[in-house]
Parts: C-alpha cells; sequence; structure tokens
C-alpha cells in the first residue's frame, strides 16, 4: 500500500493531468508541432527531418536553399554508400563488437574486413587523414546499418536541428521521447477512474520518477546554459537561431538523451572557446560509449581514453588519450621500419649467398639450399610491410609584396545591426599592418565574426571609419565557404574556371596536388569529396588570390591534424598580416603573437598566452556551471531501468 505521503503526490499529478486537458491537449501539441504523438521507435538513430522541397526556392530564404541543398548532398550520399558487417557478441552485451566490417562510398572501398570492438565506459576518438571515411563510418553505426543489438539506443550528431516553432528548450525536452510518450500516457490515464488504470498510473508515475522526468526542464536548461545560451535565448524559437546555435540546440539534446552509444562527428565547429572549455569538461566523464570525430589536439586530449585510428583501410585502436597515441604510434612506425630494413637485409643476403654458391662443391649447395628454405619460411610466414608515410600536404599563401603602412586604421568604429539592436561595438581605435599576427577570442555573441566583416569591407561602420591602403588586396575565409563551391565541378575544373588565365591542365593539378586534392579526388565531382577535402579546395583557391592580408574566420574546421600543421607552417612563412578566429588553441598557440579578447562592446589585449587564457576559462566556465546546478537543485542521478 502507498502511504499518505505517497498517495497525496499521486493525487497532486493526476489533478495537474486534469489541469492540462487529458490526452486530447497532447494530440492538439503534437498536431500543432508537426510531430507525431507515436514518436521514433526507441533505439532508433535521432532524425533530422528534411526540409519540404516542392522544385521551387522562389519563396525560400539563402539558408533554407542551402539546407534543401545539403539534404539532397545527404541522400545521395546513402545512396552511394554500402557497408557489410557481422555481429560478433551476444545480443544482450552493452559492449559493441562487429566483425568482417567494410564499407564502400562510391565503389571506393574505406574500410575492408575490419573489426569495431566499443566497450562501455570508454571514450574513443576516431582519427585519420580527410577522406578515409570518418564521417561514413559514423554514419553507417548511427543509421544501424550494421547488425548492433537493439537494446542499444543511439544518437548520431551530425547536423544542427531543423528551424521550427518550438524553443530551444523544449527542442532539447522533447529530444526524451520516452519521458514525452509516459507524460502523454499520464495524462491519458488521470482521467480514468477504473483501478487498473490507476494501478498502471502509479508505474508510469514511478518510472518518471527514476527517469528523473520532475527535473527534465532543469537540467535541459543547465545544458544550454553551459553552451552560452542565456535563459531570454532559451525561450526563443529555434527559428529564429542560425544554423551554428541551432548545432548548440542538437548538441545539447544528444547530452540531455546520454545515449547507450553517443557518435559526434566534429561537435567544436559551431563552439567558441567557452563552450569548448565546458564541453570537454562534460564528456570527460560521459558513462557509457562515445567516439567522436575531432581535429582539436587539446580537446582530444581532454575526453578520449582511446584513439581508433582509420589508416590502410584497416581500424586500429590505440589505449590512451590523443598523445599517447602518437607516441605509441611513433613507436610502433620505429619498429616496423627497424624490422622491415632487417629482413631485407637477410633476404638480399640469403639471395646473393643462393646465386653464388647454389651451383658450388656438394657442402655449399647444401648451404645454399638450406638458405633457400630458410627464405621460403620467412616469405610464408609472412614479412613485414614497408611503412608507407602519409602524403606529405604544404600548404603555401604567396606573398603579393609590401605596402607601406599604416594598412588598416579603424577610427572611432561604433556598429550595430539596426536602429533597434544594441550595439556590438563602441568607439573602437586601433591598427594593424603586414607583420600582425593576431587572434580574436571571445564568447559567441559578442561579434569576432563582426569585427573581421568590418575590418574587410562586407559591413559599414555604424559611426566612424575603417581606412584600408589603397593596394590593400584581402583574403576571406570562412566556415561555410567549402559549402558554397560548385558541387558538380571537380576541384580542377572550378580552379580552372577561377582563374582562367591557367590554361595548362598539368600545371593547375600541380597547384591543388600541393593541397592534399590528389588522384582521382582532382576530377571527381567536389560532392562526392569529404568537407576537410572540400575545404582544402577553398583554401587553393584563397592563395592563389595572393592577398595582402589573410582574415581566417574558423579554418580549422573539417580539417585533420596534419592539414592544420600544414596550414599553421603556411601562416608562419607567409609574409602578410593575418587576423585569425578559431576554438583551436593549438593553433592559435603556433601562429598568433597577440590575443586580443572580443566582449562587453570593445576589444582588450590578453596579457599572456593561449593555454592562460584557457586555464582562465576553465575556472570561470565551471564556477558558472556549478552554480548553475546547485540553483536548479540538480544532482548526477542516472536513468532507472523499465
Amino acid at each position: 500500500m502507498p502511504s499518505a505521503h505517497e498517495k497525496a503526490r499521486i493525487l497532486k499529478k493526476k489533478e495537474a493531468a486534469k489541469a492540462k486537458g487529458g490526452k486530447k491537449a497532447e494530440v492538439k501539441d503534437d498536431a500543432e508541432n508537426g510531430t507525431s504523438a507515436e514518436g521514433s521507435k526507441v533505439g532508433s538513430k535521432e532524425g533530422t527531418p528534411k526540409p519540404q522541397s516542392n522544385g521551387s526556392t522562389a519563396n525560400m530564404t539563402a539558408e533554407e536553399i542551402l539546407c534543401v541543398a545539403l539534404e539532397e548532398e545527404k541522400a545521395a550520399a546513402t545512396e552511394a554508400r554500402a557497408c557489410t558487417g557481422v555481429l560478433g557478441i551476444h545480443p544482450l552485451a552493452r559492449d559493441i563488437k562487429i566483425d568482417n566490417f567494410s564499407v564502400t562510398f562510391y565503389g571506393s572501398e574505406l574500410l575492408q574486413d575490419t573489426k569495431i570492438e566499443l566497450s562501455v565506459g570508454n571514450r574513443y576518438g576516431l582519427m585519420g587523414s580527410n577522406g578515409c571515411g570518418k564521417s561514413t563510418f559514423l554514419a553507417c553505426l548511427g543509421n544501424r546499418e550494421v547488425p548492433i543489438q537493439d537494446h542499444i539506443d543511439i544518437y548520431y550528431l551530425d547536423r544542427e536541428i531543423p528551424a521550427s516553432e518550438k524553443t530551444a528548450l523544449q527542442a532539447v525536452m522533447d529530444a526524451d521521447q520516452e519521458r514525452t510518450k509516459l507524460e502523454a500516457l499520464a495524462e491519458t490515464l488521470a482521467v480514468q477512474t477504473d483501478d487498473a488504470s490507476q494501478e498502471f498510473l502509479m508505474q508510469v508515475y514511478e518510472r518518471l520518477d527514476d527517469m528523473g522526468a520532475d527535473t527534465a526542464e532543469a537540467r535541459a536548461a543547465h545544458l544550454l546554459m553551459g553552451l552560452q545560451f542565456t535563459p531570454t535565448m532559451q525561450t526563443k524559437k529555434c527559428k529564429d537561431f542560425s544554423g551554428g546555435w541551432r548545432m548548440r540546440v542538437a548538441l545539447a539534446r544528444a547530452l540531455f538523451l546520454k545515449p547507450h552509444l553517443l557518435l559526434l562527428d566534429e561537435p567544436t565547429n559551431h563552439l567558441d572557446l567557452e563552450a569548448c572549455v565546458w564541453l570537454e569538461e562534460e564528456l570527460k566523464t560521459y558513462p557509457t560509449i562515445l567516439v567522436i570525430v575531432s581535429h582539436s589536439q587539446d580537446f582530444l586530449n581532454g575526453v578520449c581514453t582511446s584513439i581508433m585510428h582509420m589508416d590502410q583501410r584497416k581500424l586500429k585502436i590505440y589505449g590512451g588519450n590523443y598523445d599517447t597515441f602518437m607516441k605509441t604510434r611513433g613507436e610502433q612506425v620505429e619498429a616496423q621500419m627497424k624490422q622491415y630494413n632487417w629482413e631485407q637485409e637477410q633476404i638480399a643476403h640469403m639471395k646473393e649467398y643462393i646465386a653464388r654458391f647454389g651451383h658450388g662443391s656438394a657442402k655449399l649447395a647444401r648451404q645454399a639450399q638450406s638458405k633457400e628454405k630458410t627464405l621460403a619460411k620467412m616469405v610464408a610466414d609472412g614479412l613485414t610491410e614497408k611503412v608507407t608515410g602519409d602524403r606529405s600536404i604544404t600548404f603555401c599563401f604567396y606573398d603579393c609584396g609590401k605596402i607601406p603602412p599604416p594598412v588598416i586604421a579603424v577610427q572611432n568604429v561604433s556598429f550595430r545591426y539596426n536602429d533597434q539592436t544594441p550595439y556590438i561595438y563602441k568607439n573602437l581605435e586601433f591598427g594593424m599592418d603586414l607583420d600582425t599576427r593576431l587572434a580574436l577570442v571571445g564568447p559567441n555573441g559578442a561579434g569576432k565574426s563582426t569585427l573581421i566583416k568590418l575590418i574587410y569591407g562586407d559591413l559599414s561602420p555604424t559611426e566612424g571609419m575603417v581606412r584600408r591602403h589603397n593596394h590593400l588586396k584581402m583574403g576571406l575565409y570562412h566556415q561555410h565557404m567549402h559549402e558554397l563551391l560548385e558541387m558538380d565541378l571537380s576541384p580542377l575544373d572550378y580552379m580552372l574556371k577561377k582563374f582562367p588565365h591557367f590554361k595548362d591542365r598539368d600545371d593547375m593539378r600541380k597547384v591543388i596536388g600541393r593541397y592534399g586534392i590528389t588522384g582521382k579526388a582532382q576530377t571527381a565531382p567536389i560532392k562526392q569529396l569529404s568537407d576537410g577535402q572540400k575545404c582544402r579546395v577553398v583554401f587553393a583557391w584563397l592563395s592563389w588570390q595572393m592577398p595582402h592580408m589573410l582574415l581566417l574566420d574558423e579554418p580549422t574546421n573539417h580539417l585533420d591534424m596534419e592539414t592544420i600543421d600544414a596550414l599553421a607552417d603556411a601562416i608562419k612563412e607567409y609574409e602578410g598580416g593575418v587576423i585569425l578566429v578559431s576554438h583551436d588553441f593549438r593553433l592559435i598557440d603556433q601562429v598568433a603573437s597577440e590575443i586580443w579578447i572580443c566582449e562587453h562592446q570593445k576589444v582588450v589585449k590578453w596579457n599572456g598566452g593561449i593555454q592562460d587564457y584557457k586555464t582562465h576559462l576553465k575556472a570561470k566556465v565551471m564556477k558558472e556551471a556549478n552554480q548553475d546546478a546547485k540553483t536548479k537543485g540538480l544532482d548526477k542521478g542516472v536513468r532507472g531501468s523499465w
């Protein structure tokens, strides 16, 4: 029998459910939001609804047109992808094991007869060069294109949530479809009077208590706060957010659900440094299985317990974080190289002996035959493969000559987008020359990208003036440029179209080849390339404009570690000025001589290095997060079993 307190609690819930109007109100709400009361099946991938296109784009915004194009590209990629594998573990096991796993994409084999082993409690960083198939691998797991136990729920984050009428907070809470269904069921049962319905209602309430349904809104709000959503922004409709902010909502949904298998593809791409620090702290205690693609060395070091390396169509797992992986792999490559050289020396020696003495005296002939048998046994047992290094990538930003200072002068500049919006900057005053090596940091919305657009000339100051040298040529890179390429052209044809003075195709092949676009990738349609390869095409295009000053807004998005290092080397060798906005602490550390903080309508120089700034941010972010959790009365309770 329930206690008097329990009865009072249940009665209170029943009265609240009746006040909401029961099941009919729930169905109406679902209809208004365009969702089904049934929801998706438990354990299925959290899908992203596709924008409806009737073939006409006349009434669509530029962002909606881009979303439709990306969805069509995604559908084409799904059609072009094929994978096979065999479940290699008990159907009720909590770990995941798939044997004989193979993946092909547009006929090219990315993985061949490899093995996947993912253990509970481990956080895997997926590593590999651009174009090796990391995103394709995640898509295969996220879409259940290979056998994975039915009881394992999966959340695959690769896109932002669609623009809808839901608020950011509601969008996060609605991700938990089991809780939503149970709350709807409770409202239906609350208006029933028979004993069986009341008994069932008590069971539903117990399950909701196990799941922490009473704290669902507080948990969702806390996650959004960590991703830099203010209380006002949390009540703002998703359709009013940019794509970057909707990606943060999608990330909050993933963390709210805490699925058994969480797959994150470049989650830091749309985050500022504060949100990156918070996410690193949030993910480093993820309790089940996390697989993450990221090219931020700091982030991988902070989060991962293992590194999964895609190389030569195989998957190999190394224990430890990224630094440990690099050390271990370096030692293995060195040992493999020594073993290979020793084997080749032995083989050469034995072959020479056999050739010289194989037809000599009986004693020497017997020794030659013995060496021949030894050689045959070595070959039969398998020889060590020759070490094949990754293809070298060398970026280059060509010098366009010198121009005398002042190159750029920002004079008493204030800016806001219109009369109804607050000022983003007030009374800015500074200058820049060709020796400038500057990194802009600060929270999202503080105006880092806005400042770059003001300097470039895409935006005009509300007050004041930006003076640029008459002969100044600037090169602008922003994080969405790879989406604006002509997808049906090949990289080679695209570059020849942009630079018609190049008449020789072979010369242009050499130009894009040094940026890692080689072989078939040069002549394949751009839509078949990975995001990282598309970004390399953009950098090849940018370098051949030969600018005096580079304005780089999140240039590391989608690039692998080797390419980021090549970019850093190119920036260090570049003769012109550089203004950088990036969430990659490592790149900033390599190339920036000054760090400016954009915040509170002004720009202030940070006196210290980027690692000092990260330490400062971590202390600030975690203090705010802990205070927020305490205010909301949150603990680290786990979802119960149903």
